[in-house]
């Protein structure tokens, strides 16, 4: 008693430690009716047997790999964790695993390769199953299950984890509500009751063994995860050893821990040190029969760890309340223990006990919230590079745009002469100055002062080449801008309704982005946007439609010929011939065909039924966060029983599909997408979706794969006829037809591709867009001949609001990762990505191929025009994008920037990639862009 063994690690609780992970297990599949339900013998341990059960919280993004560092580690991990999921490296922070394999501990694992990956050569024994294959429910469980009889009869071992994956595989397939997830749970729940009953038999008189059960992460009501809703981030955690005293009566609702409280809790329990970075805290009822000596020296270890980390990472600690009463806490303990050393023994202690051991939990809940808080350690230098990097980017776009949207579409960035100047090489050596300050007196790791000198000078010198193009850029500017007009009437351009709804409404979006609740509602904002659009253009066809109604004809052809002079004479650069058009006048005079046709109700009707379609297609599928639990017409159709009305519904579309794109297709286009279209029904059939008419009763589901690479080869097949025609026209002949055909057909492949991953209740999305594609190109835009410009706009919006039409969310849970998987019969990393990112931005990707498409096609346009929507697309794209990089970085430390703020930001980076090799496409087809003005 004179010497403290404070220092000194407690021996173990329990002799053999058996988790049981199982992927995307849900609270209410355990403790609400499918537990009672499907899981029995779970259930009754629960209930009445000898065990504790709680709801373990996990924090975004709730996905597997960073679960599983937060289970072993005890801290949360960062939100680029999302990215490396699909590649995980080792785990070189200390963990669980670490600690047991250095204490001797022997350990098994079977089950998820993440494990393997993060724990390299930790294991005494391992089988690892690919996670990533969703397609498959029973095989990768039944290759964990395969090794349990043998490994339970050993000895051999004192750690077992197993990783179950098939219900989550279930959940991304078909849904938390499937007819599947029962089976699997009844599964799950006989492994359980073979465990614990396995763990009982081998028990000793020295030491209990222990089970645990709990979920990495839950799913959605569609089956997803990746955010923070309720269903994803609530899962049991049940502890089930002989060690607790059995229940008399059923548990109240259980309580509420967090998930890293469990990294704790198992180092206490397998007498380990508590891991260094970890912020959770001991769950005492798991301790709840030790002395209360023992359950206060387990909490002061814990206490101890918390203040420790706490002191690494505020200057300040001593202020914390939580330091404050730990210290608090550990006087009072220090005072018991003298109590208890004198021999007093009587029921004044032990109260005297409790009252020490509810200020130490008061002291570890107060911690590990403040060190929660504090756990985002922000590398601002790197941060700050990258934001200037991307800063000048948009700025030298935004001072290009004049030149760029002229005549010859030109877009020149002036590097050459900045490179020869000396204000290029007073800044470059004023940042590398900065770079060597910030890099030798940063405490902590810094990403960018981490990379190669080298590198680093090549970056200082972009920022630098940037920065004299912007000041260059900017003299030119105001140097044209002293100069007097060369045509007076040309450049007196007056702007539409529609450009000041494109001018208010991007400016609007881009503001939105600073508020948490509409980047989570941010599809409210595009519907309204695309909604306005369309009553814009109502009012725009209803002007050209009855205006020259009161315009008798002499005066009609007096405004014609005052337009063609104005055409002819005009040196604009500011807009394309066809632009010109855009004008009142312009606009009048052209519309003297579209007035004498036949289609001018039809016209009219459009932007309506346009909007018809738009409000159809909001009831399809709920998305966002405040209204996603509410149901819709998706959830009513995927429904087991109305298989029947979405077997009509898909079938109807298909055939739609076929009709709407095969207009401008090669008739062996024709056939190939209308057997592909046939195929894609086909594989829907085989894997249980939907059903022909002439099947009765129920017909075994496969995996569909022979079904979807049949529809591969028609996709692959239509794609290289286009793509055949493209190089004809670019190498052998400069044909326009010829290029505009191959064009269509790359566009119909990917139209069946799209039909092809799209789940059968969101074929109707890919109808809707390809019919307002339709309607605005004959009644909307080649007869108000809007400008490129605007033109690229609407189709951005109408993009941006099909990727939401798509059941799409700024939450990484609503990401269809079985799209992936179509027609693989294994994890093949590159095209279950390509899939899956082509099946997420099938709406912008669609819409935007079509933009150069229609561009391409359009003979009566200024050749200039596929480089302006090049241009403006680009532009589109990246005002937001660099926008809400300041933004994040200027809340960064708001409530629910890793809820909200990330996943957005990570759809945006996905979303500038796409971008990215779109704009290239643009640049491929756009080789005549200096070429005379066709008629």
């Amino acid at each position: 008693g004179m010497v403290s063994n404070w220092t000194k690690i407690p021996p173990p609780l329990f002799k053999k430690v058996v988790i049981v992970l199982i992927d995307a297990l849900r609270d209410d599949f355990v403790f609400g009716p499918k537990g009672k339900q499907f899981m029995p013998y779970t259930t009754q341990v629960v209930e009445k047997g000898t065990s504790y059960s709680f709801i373990a919280e996990a924090k975004p993004p709730t996905v597997t790999m960073p679960r599983i560092k937060a289970l072993m580690t005890g801290s949360i991990p960062g939100f680029i964790d999302v990215v490396v999921n699909l590649n995980s490296p080792a785990l070189l922070d200390d963990n669980l695993i670490w600690q047991a394999k250095t204490a001797g501990k022997r350990i098994i694992f079977y089950g998820d390769d993440t494990w393997v990956k993060l724990f390299p050569k930790h294991f005494m024994e391992y089988d690892g199953t690919t996670s990533f294959f969703v397609s498959d429910f029973t095989e990768v469980d039944d290759n964990v299950t395969r090794h349990l009889d043998r490994v339970l009869k050993r000895e051999d071992w004192d750690l077992l984890i197993l990783h179950y994956l098939g219900l989550d595989h279930i959940g991304h397939m078909t849904g938390p509500n499937s007819p599947l997830v029962g089976p699997k749970l009844r599964e799950m729940d006989n492994i359980l009751k073979k465990i614990h009953i396995s763990l009982l038999s081998k028990e000793e008189a020295s030491l209990p063994n222990l089970l645990v059960v709990c979920g990495d992460h839950g799913m959605s009501e569609t089956g997803s995860h990746g955010g923070s809703s309720e269903g994803e981030v609530h899962t049991p955690l049940l502890f089930i050893s002989s060690a607790f005293g059995k229940r008399s009566a059923p548990p109240a609702q259980p309580e509420h821990v967090q998930q890293t409280d469990l990294a704790s809790t198992l180092a206490i329990g397998l007498g380990l040190p508590i891991s260094r970075n970890s912020v959770g805290n001991l769950i005492l009822p798991v301790v709840g029969g030790k002395t209360m000596r023992e359950q206060l020296r387990f909490v002061h270890l814990n206490g101890f760890q918390l203040s420790r980390l706490l002191q690494e990472n505020t200057p300040a600690y001593e202020k914390d309340p939580g330091y404050e009463h730990f210290k608090i806490a550990e006087k009072s303990h220090g005072n018991w223990i003298k109590l208890y050393l004198e021999g007093n023994n009587s029921e004044i202690l032990l109260n005297l006990g409790k009252k020490v051991l509810k200020q130490y939990l008061e002291a570890l809940k107060t911690l590990s919230s403040s060190l929660s808080k504090q756990v985002a350690q922000y590398d601002m230098y790197s941060m700050m590079v990258g934001t200037v990097i991307i800063m000048e980017v948009l700025i030298l776009l935004l001072l290009s745009v004049p030149k760029a949207l002229s005549k010859r579409a030109e877009f020149e960035v002036p590097l050459s002469p900045p490179l020869f100047s000396l204000l290029f090489y007073l800044i470059c050596l004023m940042l590398c100055a900065v770079h060597v300050i910030v890099c030798t007196s940063a405490e902590s790791l810094c990403y960018f002062c981490s990379m190669s000198w080298l590198t680093a000078v090549g970056v200082m010198m972009l920022i630098s080449a940037l920065m004299c193009g912007i000041l260059s850029a900017v003299a030119k500017i105001l140097e044209n801008y002293r100069l007097p007009p060369k045509n007076p009437v040309a450049s007196s351009y007056s702007w539409s309704e529609i450009d000041v709804l494109i001018l208010a409404g991007t400016v609007g979006h881009v503001l939105s982005l600073g508020a948490s609740s509409f980047i989570e509602e941010e599809h409210q904002t595009w519907y309204f946007l695309i909604n306005t659009l369309c009553l814009v253009l109502c009012q725009e066809l209803c002007r050209n439609n009855f205006l020259l109604k009161e315009c008798d004809p002499q005066q009609c052809t007096n405004v014609q010929q005052n337009f063609d002079s104005i055409v002819e004479s005009s040196e604009c650069k500011s807009i394309d011939i066809p632009a010109a058009s855009s004008s009142k006048l312009g606009k009048a005079a052209s519309s003297s065909e579209f007035i004498k046709g036949s289609d001018k109700w039809i016209s009219l009707a459009t932007p309506w039924i346009i909007l018809i379609c738009c409000r159809l297609l909001r009831s399809l599928n709920q998305t966002g966060v405040q209204w996603a639990h509410r149901p819709d017409f998706g959830h009513w159709l995927t429904s087991s029983e109305h298989k029947s009305e979405l077997s009509f519904l898909a079938a109807v579309s298909l055939l739609m599909i076929f009709f709407l794109v095969q207009r401008r297709c090669s008739l062996v286009s024709k056939i190939a997408m209308a057997l592909g279209l046939l195929g894609v029904y086909s594989y829907r059939a085989a894997i249980g979706n939907v059903t022909f008419p002439w099947q009765h009763g129920s017909k075994d589901i496969s995996k569909g794969i022979t079904e979807a690479r049949f529809v591969y080869v028609f996709v692959l097949g239509i794609v290289f006829t286009g793509t055949k025609d493209l190089l004809k026209s670019q190498v052998i002949s400069a044909d326009s037809s010829t290029k505009s055909t191959g064009l269509w057909e790359v566009y119909s492949g990917l139209v069946l591709l799209a039909a092809l991953l799209f789940r059968p209740h969101n074929l109707p999305v890919l109808v809707f867009c390809l019919l307002i594609q339709t309607m605005m190109t004959k009644y909307i835009w080649i007869p108000l001949k809007f400008d490129a410009a605007q033109i690229t706009i609407m189709h951005y919006w109408f993009g941006q609001a099909f990727f939401y039409f798509q059941g799409n969310s700024n939450g990484i849970a609503t990401v269809d990762i079985s799209a992936g998987f179509v027609g693989l019969d294994s994890y093949v990393e590159i095209p279950a990505i390509f899939l899956t990112a082509f099946a997420t931005y099938a709406g912008p990707f669609l819409w935007a191929i079509h933009l150069l498409c229609y561009l391409s096609s359009e003979v009566s346009r200024n050749s200039a025009a596929v480089g302006h929507g090049c241009f403006c697309y680009a532009l589109m794209c990246s005002i937001p994008v660099a926008i809400y990089v300041v933004l994040v970085t200027g809340l960064r430390y708001h409530l629910f920037i890793w809820s909200v703020f990330s996943p957005k930001l990570l759809y945006e980076g996905v979303h500038v990639f796409i971008t990215a090799a779109v704009c290239l496409f643009f640049t491929a087809m756009d080789q005549n862009h200096s070429y005379k003005v066709q008629d």
